[in-house]
């Protein structure tokens, strides 16, 4: 039977409960008020347009308008809708691989930049939300038009200051709030139909929840939205100083700074002359110290949480304000960061672990802040506070794992702000810190397997890096496994041995066996299995002597890889003997899967088809579900096992299903591995009729998500189908991410706590709760903990 033959055309691009790409949409901190009007007229709009942009001047809330309307679809609220941020992206060039990455869309294939969007985005219902275009509305316009001539599932909800202009765009205005009517009629409740007085008191009562209005002082807050034309952003910042003045205070603040930005005059242009006014008399209000962290966190465009914030504001030396100290000392920046939130010139936003705080501007504020920055003179001294505090970083990422290109990232919430300070950098010419800093921006892209940026970032900083820095060898090492991600051997080897060089020159063991690790890489791309096991039975000396268990036990695993191709089971037995205990205890799950991959690869070369399966098989239970690369290779084993047993019907289907699997992410498992497997399945379906084999193969085109997996794991084909249908008391086995978060559940984690420790939205993870709870058959977290516990359920 030729499998070359196996059709995986017709198998839909996207699996029916594939976790959604990307992040999804922010949950908001606040009330959203108002808008009701311009919600229903949108939502018809987008019924029937495809590019829906929403335009007009900053502060507005075009951001809060179009998160909101993207919400309330259905399904916006796990995973239709993808906001993608652009303000912090400074370059056009850029933008497809920028949306690519939040999109967790990933370069395979050999598809690259909008090539990959168009292929993840062809076959689904997606709204891609694009925030902030004004900057670079001929790239978003441009990419905007490939997308949507592309991908005819996808629609387009942008928001600019200015049209996009691309054929087919709606284009609608956001205009201000509604006001209170200007009369005589002081009656609360005709005061409160206003949007713009509600959204005053909705503000106020959240920096001051005692803030309770006599009539005469809900007249002046009218009369406040009114001098404010309604615009959202300036009535939250007036609103912000409800706790420390009243109403006709903040009013009187406003008329005598609109004053003076107009010369007393009030013809000019409103909006623009309104929210600078409300900006400026918001920062005349400040002290001194909080003035200096409000302009220097403004270089800090992706957000800042506590550290972040101390790193850029706490004084330099010789650093004043108009000739006076601003004496902003560490243990000040927190509570100051905290005042200005209750003023709204800095907002909270949802961290990515529990109980970490982050806050950002928003943009005509930090526009603001940086206009006041160089206006201090303090511009290029604050920029290099943050450029020395991200190197610093990225330096102990450097210094951690042995193997750091696949290990946690110190600087995971930085990206924004890592990209800008690798910009700042090379615009300096020469500056040391470009190349710690690329490396660490480069290792996230590579880890989000944008490879093209990931080693177009370390070529350009190698370029200007001076002599000697000790970054070099890392770097190299990581271009070396981008470029074998991106099969390009010739590349990888040239560079791997370039950092074998550099590291041995610098006499820095843990940074010989990071590129010893990727020379073998770059041999095994080739091929080359007898220099890849000697490259790396040196790795493997070298890490011996650092004592580090788990980075040990990571060089036995792939030495274990490595040896298998040779045929040499036997030692890689032992290795993973050796490696995995530790692993186990330790490891990432993606490291432990592919680790029990391998172990259970060797089990089938010795021929010990059980304990080849219970090693796959413990793959797809403990795998989370983004490991979907790793959990291919179980499936792909319990086909061998299967046609191995002479379970021919079971291996042709379970091979169908990898095949159309691989064929929806764009992945190839190594040579090797798909000849072994290939040759076994060809053997099982020579032992079928034509029709037989044929019915399997369509079978298993079929599988997926939890039908494939309870098949996987030894049920009928239809084991998960015959759940949903009958509701029977077998119930359907978790998925990898499913028991993830069943485990946090029984840990006594909150969804908010789940989804910053698993790095998902919150909406995502109600709806894996309410998988989990249908196929367990509970209802309640309680019930889930003790099911989790193994222990006996109450009812």
């Amino acid at each position: 039977m030729d499998v070359e033959a196996v059709d995986v055309e017709a198998v839909e691009v996207e699996p029916a409960d594939a976790e959604p790409a990307g992040r999804g949409l922010p949950v908001p901190l606040d009330a959203f008020v108002g808008r009701e009007r311009e919600l229903t007229r949108l939502r018809s709009l987008l019924r029937s347009a495809r590019l829906l942009t929403l335009t007009g001047p900053g502060g507005t809330g075009k951001t809060r308008l179009a998160v909101e309307l993207a919400g309330g679809l259905r399904g916006g609220r796990t995973g239709r809708a993808q906001l993608v941020e652009l303000d912090g992206l400074a370059e056009g060039a850029q933008l497809p691989q920028h949306v690519a990455a939040a999109l967790g869309v990933r370069e395979r294939g050999g598809r690259v930049g909008v090539a990959a969007l168009v292929h993840a985005l062809t076959a689904r219902n997606t709204l891609l939300v694009l925030d902030s275009c004004e900057h670079l509305a001929a790239a978003s316009a441009r990419l905007a038009a490939d997308l949507l001539a592309r991908c005819p599932r996808l629609r387009i909800l942008a928001t600019s200051r200015e049209p996009l202009r691309v054929p087919g765009e709606v284009v609608f205005r956001v205009g201000e709030l509604s006001l209170p009517p200007v009369t005589d009629d002081h009656d609360p409740a005709a005061l409160l139909r206003s949007e713009a007085v509600r959204l005053f008191l909705e503000r106020a009562r959240s920096c001051d929840p005692g803030f309770d209005p006599a009539p005469g002082d809900l007249r002046t807050v009218a009369e406040i939205c009114r001098r404010l034309d309604g615009l959202p952003l300036a009535v939250e910042l007036a609103a912000g100083r409800a706790g420390s003045l009243p109403p006709a205070g903040i009013l009187r603040g406003l008329d005598d700074q609109l004053s003076l930005l107009t010369g007393g005059s009030r013809t000019g242009p409103g909006r623009h002359r309104e929210l600078a006014a409300t900006i400026d008399w918001s920062h005349r209000l400040l002290d001194p110290s909080e003035r200096a962290v409000f302009r220097r966190l403004s270089v800090l465009g992706g957000g800042f949480d506590a550290a972040g914030a101390t790193a850029v504001c706490v004084d330099g030396p010789g650093e004043h304000e108009g000739g006076e100290p601003a004496g902003v000392r560490r243990e000040q920046v927190l509570p100051v960061v905290c005042a200005l939130e209750a003023k709204s010139l800095v907002v909270r936003v949802r961290g990515d672990a529990p109980g970490a705080e982050r806050f950002r501007q928003l943009g005509a504020v930090r526009s603001y802040g940086l206009d006041r920055l160089a206006e201090a003179g303090e511009l290029a001294g604050t920029w290099d506070r943050a450029l020395d505090w991200l190197a610093r970083q990225a330096a102990g990422g450097l210094a951690g794992p042995v193997f750091p290109d696949t290990a946690e990232l110190p600087l995971g919430g930085e990206q924004e702000n890592l990209a800008a300070a690798v910009s700042r950098a090379a615009a300096l010419r020469g500056d040391g810190r470009r190349l710690p800093l690329a490396v660490a921006l480069a290792r996230s892209r590579y880890q989000q397997e944008q490879l093209t940026v990931a080693r177009d970032l370390l070529a350009g900083a190698l370029r200007d890096a001076p002599a000697g820095s000790p970054e070099r060898g890392a770097a190299l090492a990581l271009a070396a496994r981008s470029a074998c991600q991106q099969a390009d051997p010739a590349a990888a080897l040239a560079l791997a041995e370039d950092a074998v060089a550099v590291e041995r020159a610098r006499r820095h063991p843990a940074g010989l066996a990071n590129a010893l690790d990727a020379l073998a890489a770059a041999h095994l791309c080739r091929g080359e299995f007898s220099a890849a096991v000697a490259v790396f039975t040196e790795c493997l000396d070298v890490v011996r002597g650092l004592g580090r268990p788990l980075d040990l036990a990571l060089c036995r695993h792939h030495l274990a890889w490595a040896l298998l191709q040779l045929g040499r089971t036997g030692r890689a037995a032992r290795l993973m003997a050796e490696c995995l205990p530790v692993l186990s205890a330790g490891a990432p799950p993606g490291q432990l899967a592919a680790a029990l991959h391998t172990a259970g690869a060797v089990e089938l070369a010795r021929g010990d088809t059980d304990a080849a399966g219970r090693r796959f098989a413990e793959v797809l239970r403990t795998a989370p579900d983004g490991e979907s690369l790793h959990a291919l290779y179980p499936v792909e084993g319990l086909a061998v096992v299967a046609a191995e047993r002479g379970e021919a019907e079971r291996a042709l289907r379970l091979y169908a299903a990898a095949a159309a699997a691989r064929r929806r992410i764009d992945t190839e498992p190594e040579a090797h591995w798909r000849a072994q497997v290939e040759a076994a399945v060809a053997r099982a379906g020579e032992r079928l009729r034509p029709s037989v084999a044929d019915a399997a193969l369509a079978a298993g085109r079929r599988l997926r998500g939890t039908r494939l997996v309870a098949h996987a794991l030894g049920g009928p084909p239809d084991a998960g189908e015959r759940a949903d249908r009958t509701g029977a008391a077998v119930h359907r086995p978790l998925t990898g991410r499913e028991s993830a978060v069943a485990r946090l559940v029984a840990e006594g984690m909150t969804n908010q706590q789940i989804a910053a420790h698993l790095g998902l939205a919150r909406s995502t993870v109600a709806s894996h709760l309410d998988r989990i709870r249908d196929k367990l058959g509970v209802r309640s977290r309680t019930q889930i903990a003790v099911r989790v516990a193994g222990g006996p359920e109450r009812h």
